[in-house]
């Protein structure tokens, strides 16, 4: 110590200047700053510090019931963001308190950094030596998940404070028994990533299953799949998790009285989606007095089950428990055929979204049935399709159903409608009313519409969306002369659009002249962008967004 001080000292100094600039800043290089008035800092409420700190990790405060694949977040670095939170505990005793409760709310295990910073630490982290220069990289997610691991079981404040935990797919399928130690210290968990084979009751995943249904009562999401239909059976006695509040299941071979059974023990399930059920029928819908009742359920998915009908759909939603409470129905591949579509329409006062995928053969007669009416339908998807058909047909079957969905719209059968999804390139021409005369009355409406609607389009399954917007002419006095015109489209929705699109769906914008008839809406730049068959010229992102909304 004497040493250092020795060379350290004022006469060891070149000249007298260096002197006295060393003994200026000497005393105050190290002292506190001075600071005068109180913090304003340590006045703000604890909810509004929160909502602070809570902006610098926005993915902390996330509380879906997603994967970590799921649920990335697009335009920034999530890693970074966890970073910079945990530096701001060191700011103040006040300030750690609320930086824990938010870090420790959702914890994000993500394998790599998504900025610049990942080509420096992928570097570092492979463990090189003289004779190897190029080193096998460290499993940085396994590492963080057992310092993670022995955090929460070393300090059980911070373990009740965990309710997600998410984490990458191989993480979660190579680290099983790290997996299971880590949830059996989480006692408030409800949400966790796991891996595969706990769905289907896999000898390597009966350990952390166990601790689940032991140690972590408030899991709101669970799924079952082929080979845990004994698990799954035993629900309805063990009842492990009580707030429960998803459940999806898959190619089980079980019963319709056990599936019910099961599904009535949870008393807070309100989404439930069942896939590729081969047993199951419409009694699962029947009310008995000696047995349980299908619960009411909020959001109802299923495919592949055609053994459920409309007849069946029909009894569930006699009961009015389950017309209050059903808002959201996906069929895909069911018994439910298209034209008895209208039934589960008339039942379900309060749905919100509806989905149907069906295949057909043979085309509709919509005289013979009554038409498709919803007054609280906000999100429609009526994806109809035909198996391929001969090239000498006019046209293939499934048009028949779009031309009966186009005619229950135009009658304001719709009124809350926004968006409708539609396996049909002509559709967009059939929602558009036929050209009213020039001295017809001027307050008819021209159409059923009553506000804008979102219509997506594609030709087959596999291509992306085209997006139209339509929104419905308005009702004024319009001049004697006066005629109306059908917009004209420039682009073909059977064929794929060209790069200056960009990578998303087109907009085309449909709007109403005020006479009873549409107006094309031209672009900023004025000028009609080319087609995708047209010439081929480079455009730059910021332009195909600025002609996606141009319609001729």
């Amino acid at each position: 110590m004497k040493f250092l001080q020795h060379i350290r000292s004022k006469s060891r100094l070149k000249n007298g200047e260096e002197a006295q600039l060393y003994e200026y800043k000497a005393p105050t290089a190290f002292s506190p700053r001075n600071r005068t008035g109180r913090d304003g800092i340590s006045r703000l409420p604890l909810k509004l510090l929160t909502e602070i700190l809570s902006n610098i990790c926005p993915h902390a405060c996330d509380d879906n019931y997603l994967s970590l694949e799921e649920s990335m977040r697009d335009g920034g670095c999530m890693l970074c963001d966890m970073r910079d939170l945990a530096q701001c505990a060191l700011v103040s005793r006040r300030f750690l308190v609320t930086t824990q409760t938010i870090l420790y709310h959702n914890v994000r295990i993500d394998p790599v950094h998504y900025c610049e910073r990942e080509v420096d630490l992928a570097a570092k982290r492979k463990r090189k030596s003289f004779f190897e220069r190029n080193g096998e990289p460290i499993d940085a997610p396994k590492q963080r998940v057992e310092q993670f691991s022995r955090t929460v079981r070393d300090n059980q404040s911070l373990a009740i404070q965990v309710e997600f935990l998410k984490m990458p797919y191989m993480t979660r399928e190579t680290c099983i028994a790290d997996l299971a130690r880590t949830v059996s210290a989480l006692p408030n968990l409800k949400y966790v990533d796991l891996p595969d084979g706990i769905y289907s009751d896999d000898r390597s995943c009966v350990t952390l299953k166990q601790e689940l249904e032991a140690r972590c009562p408030d899991i709101r999401k669970m799924k079952y799949l082929h080979g845990a239909e004994r698990s799954f059976a035993l629900l309805s006695q063990s009842r492990p998790w009580q707030n429960l509040e998803i459940l999806e299941l898959s190619r089980l071979e079980i019963d319709p009285n056990t599936l019910v059974s099961v599904l009535a023990s949870f008393p807070a399930l309100h989404e439930v989606r069942l896939e590729e059920l081969p047993m199951i029928d419409d009694t699962i819908f029947s009310r008995n007095s000696s047995t349980s009742s299908f619960p009411p359920i909020g959001t109802f998915s299923l495919q592949s089950t055609p053994g459920l009908t409309a007849l069946g759909f029909e009894t569930y939603l006699s009961r009015p428990e389950v017309r209050e409470v059903l808002t959201n129905l996906t069929i895909l591949d069911t018994g439910v055929i298209p034209s008895e579509l209208h039934r589960i329409l008339a039942t379900a006062p309060y749905l919100r979204s509806l989905r149907i995928n069906q295949t057909i053969n043979r085309a509709l007669t919509p005289s013979s049935i009554p038409p498709l009416a919803s007054r609280s339908l906000q999100t429609f998807h009526f994806e109809i399709e035909s198996p391929s058909t001969s090239p000498h047909d006019l046209q293939p079957p499934s048009e028949s159903y779009y031309e009966y969905l186009a005619s229950s719209i135009l009658a304001g059968n719709f009124p809350s409608l926004d968006s409708l999804y539609a396996l049909s390139t002509s559709l967009p021409s059939l929602l558009l009313p036929p050209p009213s005369a020039p001295f017809a009355n001027p307050k008819a409406p021209a159409s059923g519409l009553r506000r804008p609607l979102m219509l997506y389009t594609k030709f087959i399954p596999e291509h992306d969306w085209y997006l139209t917007v339509i929104t419905p002419p308005t009702s004024t006095n319009r001049r004697g002369s006066a005629t109306a015109t059908r917009p004209i489209s420039f682009y073909n929705g059977s064929t794929q659009l060209g790069p200056q699109w960009g990578d998303k769906a087109r907009d085309s914008v449909i709007v109403g002249n005020g006479f009873g008839g549409f107006l094309a809406v031209p672009n900023e730049d004025g000028t009609r962008p080319s087609s995708s068959g047209g010439h081929k010229h480079k455009h730059s992102r910021s332009k195909s967004k600025n002609s996606a909304g141009w319609m001729g």
